[in-house]
């Protein structure tokens, strides 16, 4: 069983200025909640016991309010004050504090609307420690908002994955939400880089899956996909 999760919350927000001039853009609210709080119930309801939160911009205020929190995971944080480590850096600097893995790695800045399954459950459930160091939750392009790409991954076979490459298109895009092993990270330094330094090797290794999701995912990484995230959170209703 996972109990264990990694939650990415150092970034600066800079494309969701000015609303992130005076706080951490996991702090800014959408739907009445922050997102980071919108990451943290998915976690709670997943059955995850313990969080880990790095922190940078304006990290005063966030760890603020995650002390303040009253239910949930526990939360240990990662203190990135000095340095920005990125996806992969922040990660290595946390193993300390993850254990020995599997955890989930999430982003802050997805959230989605489900069907009957909650999603992360079924993302835990199609874990296969056996063949897998990472499994990724993919969304349906054509079911996202605030992703203006042309797509990241497809499936080659048995689940496994491909990256888009040269191709003009691919079905499916990173929905922020894994569940990594931590050997390759181990033997990283820590330095600010990209997931997608992991993500290289475990898909020359073939040890990289996908999950696709159902529901509706969101990528609020600008005012303008937080105005339409909310809409779609009071709503009830994804787009046509």
């Amino acid at each position: 069983m996972i109990k264990t999760a990694m939650v990415l919350a150092a970034g600066h927000g800079t494309r969701m200025r000015p609303l992130t001039n005076d706080r951490a853009k996991a702090m800014v609210e959408v739907g009445g909640k922050p997102l980071i709080d919108h990451m943290l119930d998915r976690l709670e309801e997943a059955g995850i016991e313990r969080a880990v939160v790095n922190v940078h911009a304006h990290a005063g205020h966030l760890e603020a309010h995650l002390k303040a929190r009253t239910k949930g995971p526990e939360i240990i944080i990662s203190d990135e004050r000095e340095a920005l480590l990125e996806t992969g850096g922040g990660m290595v600097k946390a193993l300390p504090l993850l254990g020995e893995g599997p955890v989930l790695a999430c982003n802050i800045d997805a959230i989605w609307t489900e069907d009957d399954v909650p999603i992360i459950a079924s993302l835990m459930n199609r874990w296969d420690a056996s063949i897998m160091e990472d499994l990724l939750l993919l969304a349906p392009i054509e079911r996202t908002l605030g992703y203006h790409g042309k797509g990241d991954f497809l499936f080659a076979h048995d689940g496994r994955l491909e990256r888009r490459g040269e191709r003009a298109a691919a079905p499916y895009v990173y929905a922020g939400v894994q569940i990594t092993t931590l050997g390759r990270l181990a033997q990283e330094p820590i330095e600010p880089f990209s997931r997608n330094r992991i993500w290289n090797q475990t898909l020359k290794a073939g040890t990289i899956f996908g999950h696709p999701m159902d529901g509706f995912w969101m990528h609020v990484g600008d005012p303008k996909a937080r105005g339409e995230a909310e809409a779609i959170l009071q709503s009830g209703m994804p787009p046509a």
